[in-house]
């Protein structure tokens, strides 16, 4: 596959130029303190690697890829568009933003609290004590911080599993967070951290949030996060019995709302089937403890599973295996997600090495991953979980413009040779150019574009301090 020089003034001028072009956005910053989201305008990315993850259109060693008013319109070799904005992608791979569907972002600033050596301090425990102290505006800061480092990794879609939500005020926080960024999303509504297990959530508040914000333009989606449905393995993130269940998971369904629970602990999927729970709307995360027959029960139900290998990766066996390979042989839907960034980084490429490495360690050649399975899941896979395929997960003319370029000139990815083999053994966030979600470039030439980097560090860092000092957390 042929590389060309890449030049980078070029991709400079041509981005800035698109920025300034075009109508200002209908919804702009509230308290980002940034400039308003870049204006979607008209462009052309020329002279890419493109990886598509459409099996009708397939890749290209060289192509361009146009995009107007926020929609792809042509994928092909050479694209003839006057008066587009060029963007010189020669040197680096294009390919749809990264989809992330399970990601604690509310935990984002609690990085100088949680330790990895030290129970005490571990996620659980910093988290629940210090999550009771949460205002709106914690929730606002700690979002955005976490959203800021997804998009300088690629990711442009974000499931924000919000079981801290306190009050609806702070569900509307966490939703501002995500449109003031410009990402696309759902936030999953869940109960407030210590929220008593034999009350219903509040499905008054989800309502309410549900009026006031849906729909809108399409880059934001409700649902909400379920705690455990019987199971006290976890005593810190609630644990609630059958009959809550059906209270808060027919609240939601009565509202047309998707739902997602962790099942960390032993697992409940024949109780849930049993208990006529399981359906297409359920998302499942952390897959590693299920047995065949359960794994039947979910490619019948349309159940989705998402897995969070930085994280999983950790825990001892006794707890379970990520099975990625037993869901693909059962043709679950499976995709990936980063879990929290209060202990270790967002990094896509990095959670698909681990699954690839565990696939291996485990498999051998006996049930092969390519690397372009695994960047699947990490695309288009994700969009098939949340349910907005689509819309996004692919380059494929007439959906949303969600892509990322990645330079392959840096020192650890050239020289170049198989694009897939590349992103999975040796990309890392640093490689990431420029990130577009809905068509506007969010990133270019690895700086933000609205957010104000410092200001978005700042105020993480008071909002932390202010949440120890009220927790009384040393």
């Amino acid at each position: 596959m042929s590389i060309r020089k890449f030049n980078r003034r070029t991709v400079l001028k041509a981005a800035a130029a698109f920025a300034a072009t075009g109508l200002a956005p209908r919804l702009p910053l509230a308290q980002s303190g940034g400039r308003p989201l870049p204006a979607r305008g008209e462009f052309v990315i020329r002279g890419a690697t493109i990886l598509t993850m459409d099996a009708g259109i397939g890749d290209f060693a060289r192509g361009d890829v146009h995009v107007r008013d926020g929609a792809i319109v042509a994928v092909a070799p050479d694209i003839a568009a006057a008066g587009a904005t060029a963007i010189d992608a020669r040197g680096m791979i294009c390919m749809p933003g990264f989809i992330d569907t399970h990601w604690h972002l509310w935990t984002s600033a609690l990085r100088p609290v949680v330790r990895i050596d030290d129970p005490k301090r571990g996620y659980f425990p910093v988290t629940n004590a210090l999550g009771r102290h949460y205002t709106p505006e914690d929730s606002y800061r700690n979002v955005r911080l976490g959203l800021a480092e997804g998009l300088s990794a690629g990711a442009t879609t974000v499931h924000n599993w919000a079981h801290n939500i306190r009050s609806p005020a702070h569900a509307d926080a966490e939703l501002r967070a995500m449109r003031d960024t410009g990402v696309r999303g759902r936030l999953a509504y869940g109960a407030a951290q210590g929220a008593p297990d034999d009350q219903p959530m509040d499905l008054e508040g989800l309502a309410k949030i549900k009026r006031e914000w849906m729909p809108n333009d399409g880059m934001l989606t409700l649902g909400i996060c379920s705690r455990n449905v019987g199971d006290s393995s976890n005593a810190l993130r609630g644990n609630i019995s059958l009959e809550i269940a059906r209270k808060d998971w027919g609240g939601a369904r009565a509202l047309g709302l998707p739902i997602t629970m962790h099942t960390s602990g032993p697992s409940p999927i024949k109780f849930l089937e049993e208990s006529n729970l399981l359906g297409p709307d359920v998302q499942l995360v952390h897959p590693l403890l299920t047995t065949a027959e359960e794994r039947q029960i979910l490619r019948k139900r349309g159940v989705s599973y998402s897995t969070s290998p930085t994280g999983e990766s950790r825990r001892s066996a006794q707890v379970g295996v990520i099975q990625l390979g037993e869901l693909l042989e059962a043709g679950v839907k499976v995709s990936i997600s980063i879990d929290h960034t209060s202990g270790y980084a967002c990094d896509y490429f990095q959670c698909m090495r681990i699954l690839y490495s565990l696939q291996q360690h485990r498999f051998g050649t006996k049930a092969p991953l390519t690397s372009k399975r695994l960047v699947q899941m990490a695309t288009l896979d994700g969009a098939v979980d949340l349910g907005i395929a689509e819309r996004t997960g692919s380059l494929t003319p007439g959906k949303r413009a969600d892509i990322i370029l990645v330079r392959t000139t840096d020192i650890n990815m050239a020289p170049l040779s198989e694009p897939y083999e590349a992103l999975v053994t040796f990309a890392q966030p640093s490689n990431i150019d420029i990130v577009i979600a809905d068509g506007r470039i969010l990133r270019r030439a690895g700086a933000f574009t609205a957010l104000d980097h410092s200001q978005v560090l700042a105020q993480a860092a008071e909002s932390v301090a202010a949440l120890r000092a009220r927790a009384g957390w040393q």
